[in-house]
């Protein structure tokens, strides 16, 4: 039986290598014995948390930011074209 145990200590299942990705300090505590419940999960958490936030942030200025490109583009070639061809729009 013992042989048994350190047998399932050398497999790693999906599930863990999905929770090595997610967070492998995580992984790497649970996998030496530490429970799960600490101040420092709380902490990772709020970690996790406030770096999503930011993220997200970041991910609608570049969107906004994508915007004002395409406008500033779309404004640039009807210059030009009043310029070059007199067109007015």
């Amino acid at each position: 039986m013992g042989k048994q145990t350190s047998l399932k200590k050398d497999v790693i299942s999906a599930s863990e290598i999905n929770q090595y990705v997610y967070c492998s300090k995580s992984w790497y505590l649970q996998r030496c014995g530490y429970a799960p419940k600490s101040p420092f999960l709380d902490i990772g958490k709020r970690a996790h948390v406030d770096l999503g936030l930011t993220i997200d942030g970041i991910q609608k200025e570049i969107s906004s930011s994508k915007r004002l490109a395409i406008i500033g583009y779309l404004l640039l070639l009807i210059t030009i074209l009043v310029v070059l061809f007199g067109v007015v729009l």
